[in-house]
């Protein structure tokens, strides 16, 4: 292909597409021509990939045919009905889907727990050897560092911390899909290691009733969205290996910007969790009364994810932005 040749010969079917991109009103006559006009551009720019590459024209003809589609499609901007949408079909619909992997990484994360919490119950050389018995005793004495630890600072900068701290480690699960899922069980480890050691040495102390009327209250909504983000990445990575009947870049694009997409929704979930860590937890409410809050929390949050869930993903959604702001799949040559 003769680039110079080329370009004089569509330059001014290009020119025209320009101009009538950039008009606010066109007649009917005008509307069908700017939509034949952007199908040629798309050809041409397909026909530059494919025969004769070069930078310079791909760059413009890449602008042109994006201003094209905007014009012909229409531009559109965000609004609380896209929030809306987002918060009762799209995120509801992505938990539903994905439950095959949260739930059981729940259910296994919290076995394990347990399994670390009893062995460092009854092993008192294991203790010995995670810190100093004065520096345990410490931490689990009446008014030590696991009780304060909920009430040492404002409500209100103590939620906004928790809230920034959890949403970090979701979104770490979430990213790490990309890589085949692996750093996500490290950060699952993690978790279960640490949840299971506190509950070990409370236990030794005698004050595991008290350490979970303080764990309950907030842990059962803030530990779900842990397992959810978990999951989510390793499904992400599973379909970089496994991507079923599509293609591979079509398969890790859709589960992709749902993956992706969940970071907005977990985020709302663990800023609840913050509020109910830092005004629930330490609050002087009774024990029964901070954990059925926190159970009430986690139930709701269940009921989302499964029922409404269940009927956005009856309704073909999969929890992928709306058909309209996906992008186009690129043109190619015959």
């Amino acid at each position: 292909m003769d680039l110079d040749v080329f370009v004089t010969a569509h330059q001014a079917e290009w020119h025209r597409l320009e101009v009538l991109s950039s008009r606010r009103r066109l007649s009917g006559e005008e509307a069908d021509e700017l939509v034949t006009l952007y199908q040629r551009a798309t050809s041409h720019l397909a026909q530059v990939q494919a025969a004769a590459p070069d930078p310079t024209l791909e760059g413009r003809l890449t602008t042109l045919v994006a201003r094209g589609r905007s014009a012909v499609t229409g531009s559109r901007n965000s609004s609380w009905r896209d929030a809306g949408r987002y918060f009762t079909v799209s995120f509801p619909a992505a938990l539903y889907r994905s439950r095959r992997w949260w739930i059981p990484i729940a259910v296994i994360s919290l076995l394990a727990s347990a399994l670390v919490a009893w062995w460092v119950t009854t092993h008192p050389e294991v203790r010995d050897s995670l810190a100093a018995p004065e520096q345990i005793r410490e931490m689990t004495r009446p008014g030590g560092q696991y009780e304060t630890y909920y009430s040492d600072h404002p409500a209100s900068s103590f939620a906004a911390q928790v809230w920034t701290n959890n949403a970090w480690i979701a979104a770490q699960c979430l990213v790490f899909g990309v890589v085949l899922g692996v750093p996500v069980l490290w950060v699952l480890f993690e978790n279960v290691l640490n949840l299971g050691l506190a509950l070990g040495l409370m236990a030794s102390a005698g004050r595991l009733d008290l350490f979970l009327g303080l764990l309950l209250p907030h842990g059962l909504l803030e530990l779900t969205a842990v397992f959810v983000a978990g999951g989510m990445g390793l499904r992400l990575g599973w379909t970089i290996i496994d991507p079923g009947p599509r293609t591979r870049l079509t398969a890790l694009a859709e589960e992709g910007r749902a993956t992706i997409g969940m970071a907005l929704g977990l985020t709302a979930v663990l800023f609840v969790s913050g509020i109910l860590e830092a005004f629930v937890t330490p609050s002087g409410l009774p024990t029964w009364a901070r954990i059925g809050i926190g159970v009430l929390a986690e139930v709701l949050f269940l009921l989302y994810a499964l029922v409404l869930g269940r009927r956005a993903a009856a309704a073909g959604e999969f929890g992928d932005v709306d058909e309209s702001d996906r992008t186009d799949l690129n043109p190619v040559a015959a």
